[in-house]
């Protein structure tokens, strides 16, 4: 395959970064189409962009119906940009016209779309692959050179945090929500994906049990939010869960629903038999620092903590969230003309989703502990019916 037709669905901030870069980053790209329903996010100049989309890529055809571009557009790949609760069908829809996917993270909301994505995947002819570019942080990278090399150890415990700093005002900002509710309507503890894949690139099992709490929403100026069917709820500022694996590794994940210190988005520990890693971002200063005892040196070394992964740190085309994007775009890409298997695959990325949706219900249920499924288990369809 010489040149990759792409089309991307969800035209929001996200949709727009992405096409855009996968358009004038790649020679082998074709930006064949775009879709939303939203047409103003295509033919009206847009927050973050240089001018309208329609005159940047005159050539590429927009569609306000998705299904119309996968039945006209020709496309050898669909890039899903659709808000984060709602990338299930849209993949789905891809897979079963053997269209490959890119999906972004979470890769679904409950666990009847992972059942029906996960049957759409084993039917189709394409290839799905999780788009989660933490994974291709320079932390992930290290994380995973030091483990194979055996400096790491056995890891037994990790902690990862998400703490994204809210403005006042901010959840109403119609830049980030011009596409759907979901960054107000989105329990914290769901999105939990850009802290659990890298650490679970080093785990060769999949987390089982799950206990979860918030703290409750304690802002005296934050309104209710209205769910289904004239629903109220309060989304958590906090919340805190606990997982572990059938062996006894312990994963510890804290997420914010609001925030008032901005003191950096994504940390982790890693702790190991022989060694420990961490990334640490305060302050808009991350750091990695690591030690081994197989190199029989306990003093912490410090590195640089930006996220740009180490391959591509020559490469000027290298942009999007400090070069990861590109680098998924890359081993996506490349997967794409050299036939699979994809980067990151589908199991990847709901083992990294599902545990987000669990942790919810054990909150909803006071902290109860849960024992988690999969897709790929004997006992899926005990969950499942």
């Amino acid at each position: 395959m010489n040149k990759i037709r792409v089309g991307v669905v969800g035209m929001g901030h996200r949709g727009r970064a992405m096409l855009k870069l996968a358009a004038e980053g790649f020679d082998q790209v074709v930006p064949a189409a775009a879709c939303d329903i939203l047409p103003h996010n295509w033919y009206e100049k847009q927050w973050l962009m240089p001018d309208s989309l329609s005159n940047m890529f005159p050539e590429t055809k927009f569609y306000e119906d998705y299904d119309q571009m996968l039945d006209e557009a020709n496309l050898d790949v669909v890039i899903v940009e659709t808000g984060a609760d709602i990338h299930a069908d849209f993949c789905i829809k891809a897979l079963q016209k053997n269209i490959n996917v890119l999906s972004d993270i979470p890769n679904v909301a409950s666990l009847d779309e992972a059942e029906r994505l996960w049957k759409a995947a084993e039917c189709s002819k394409a290839i799905i692959s999780t788009g989660a570019n933490p994974n291709y942080q320079r932390f992930a990278f290290l994380l995973m050179d030091f483990y194979k090399k055996g400096l790491l150890g056995k890891p037994y415990c990790m902690e990862a945090e998400y703490i994204h700093w809210s403005l006042p005002g901010s959840d109403e900002n119609i830049h980030l929500n011009e596409n759907g509710d979901w960054r107000r309507l989105l329990i914290p503890i769901r999105y939990c994906t850009h802290s659990l894949g890298p650490l679970l690139s080093i785990l060769e099992e999949d987390l089982r049990y799950v206990s979860c709490f918030g703290t409750g929403q304690h802002s005296p100026d934050a309104s209710s939010t209205f769910g289904e069917n004239g629903s109220v709820f309060k989304k958590d500022d906090m919340m805190c869960a606990q997982f572990r694996t059938e062996s006894g590794v312990v994963i510890r994940l804290m997420r914010n629903g609001r925030c008032r210190a901005s003191i950096g988005h994504h940390s982790y520990r890693v702790f190991g038999t022989e060694g420990y890693m961490e990334r640490i971002d305060r302050m808009g200063k991350p750091v990695i620092r690591y030690n081994s005892m197989r190199e029989l040196d306990t003093q912490l070394k410090e590195i640089d903590g930006e996220f740009m992964p180490p391959a591509y740190e020559n490469n000027p085309r290298a942009t999007g969230h400090g070069g990861m994007d590109f680098a998924m775009l890359d081993y996506f890409f490349k997967a794409i003309q050299n036939g699979g298997p994809a980067p990151i695959s589908l199991r990847e990325g709901l083992a990294m989703t599902l545990p987000g949706i669990y942790a919810e219900e054990s909150a909803k249920r006071a902290g109860q502990v849960l024992r988690m499924v999969y897709p790929w288990d004997e006992d899926w369809s005990t969950v499942i019916k």
